[in-house]
């Protein structure tokens, strides 16, 4: 897998608790500057949620003020999913402020979509039954990769992309009686990374436990989860992907609990996992080589103050991978 990315990364998930956009661009910008990540900005509209946006101009579905959807079965055509292709609409405010702000740039950014999977789950929620569900949701959240993709490129046609799709629905694809069987499920996250790449690094975010030795087949060339949540259950597949190029976003400090005082503990718990991926056979160098490290899960629930406490213990973990990159004789990169 080609990742032309550096050592020692720190970036977002999406996600961010803020209602002004100049002050979340900001945020994201001073937090994350070697790899920024467009923010949303649920707060300060509902509709900026992850549901919300990938079911903005579906047909046969309204998004309402409050984020929810209101369906119109009927309607909902799978070969027709998307009325408005663009992301000119409020759900996608915070990603056109972002974009303006990184017009020109040459080093890499990143931007998120909700994964097809996840969008999928909450159309059947609402009274889409299953097989159109899944439809609809694949062919939109493809048309929409394709036009984020455009929009995104066309900001910063110099600077390497990375776009994530956000699927915290794999962690019901666990269940036994999701309606999808295991090889649907992976061909329908495989067709929309592939929209991705060959334009841009695709990568996979899920913020809670999956069948990760099945989902690394879904061919993401990043996967984003909290440590503690699977790499070192699926230690064979974990090492196989990082041998073959596959890069890890490591969730490393979490957003659901209280945080100590320094990032030593978030540190050790990271490190700890790494040792049982290198007692599996792991090359330590290019474990390093091919991490970064993100807050578990987005930020949107949290308050500022303790969101600004994760982005900064998340910097604090990247100078401690980039000063263990060079302690370990590692090209740290651009």
């Amino acid at each position: 897998m080609d990742v032309p990315l550096s050592v020692g990364l720190a970036t977002g998930v999406g996600s961010v608790p803020h209602d002004d956009v100049d002050e979340a661009i900001g945020f994201v910008l001073e937090h994350s500057p070697r790899l920024p990540a467009a923010p949303s900005l649920p707060r300060r509209s509902r509709v900026e949620g992850m549901i919300a946006q990938a079911a903005w101009g579906i047909t046969g579905v309204s998004v309402l003020p409050d984020g929810s959807l209101l369906v119109d079965e009927g309607v909902v055509d799978p070969e027709e999913p998307l009325t408005d292709l663009g992301v000119g609409g409020e759900p996608f405010v915070g990603l056109r402020s972002f974009l303006k702000a990184v017009e020109g740039r040459t080093a890499p950014f990143k931007v998120q979509i909700t994964g097809p999977l996840s969008l999928g789950i909450a159309l059947h929620a609402v009274g889409v039954p299953a097989t159109k569900a899944f439809a609809v949701a694949s062919n939109a959240v493809k048309a929409r990769a394709r036009e984020v993709l455009q929009v995104a490129q066309a900001a910063a046609p110099e600077a390497p992309l990375v776009m994530f799709l956000d699927e915290p629905g794999l962690t019901a694809a666990l269940d036994p009686g999701f309606p999808l069987p295991l090889g649907e499920t992976l061909d329908l996250v495989s067709s929309a990374l592939a929209v991705i790449e060959g334009r841009a690094v695709a990568g996979l975010h899920c913020c809670g436990r999956a069948d990760w030795q099945a989902v690394l087949q879904a061919g993401p060339q990043i996967v984003s989860l909290p440590v503690g949540f699977g790499a070192s259950e699926h230690t064979s597949a974990f090492v196989n992907y990082l041998e073959a190029g596959g890069w890890v976003a490591w969730g490393a400090v979490p957003t659901d609990k209280p945080l100590g005082e320094t990032a030593d503990i978030l540190w050790r718990r990271l490190r700890a996992e790494w040792d049982v991926l290198v007692e599996s056979g792991c090359d330590p160098i290019v474990l390093v080589e091919q991490s970064m490290v993100t807050p578990a899960c987005g930020l949107a629930t949290l308050a500022l103050p303790f969101a600004r406490r994760v982005v900064g213990l998340t910097s604090e973990l990247a100078r401690r991978l980039e000063d263990t990159a060079v302690r370990m004789g590692i090209d740290l990169g651009a």
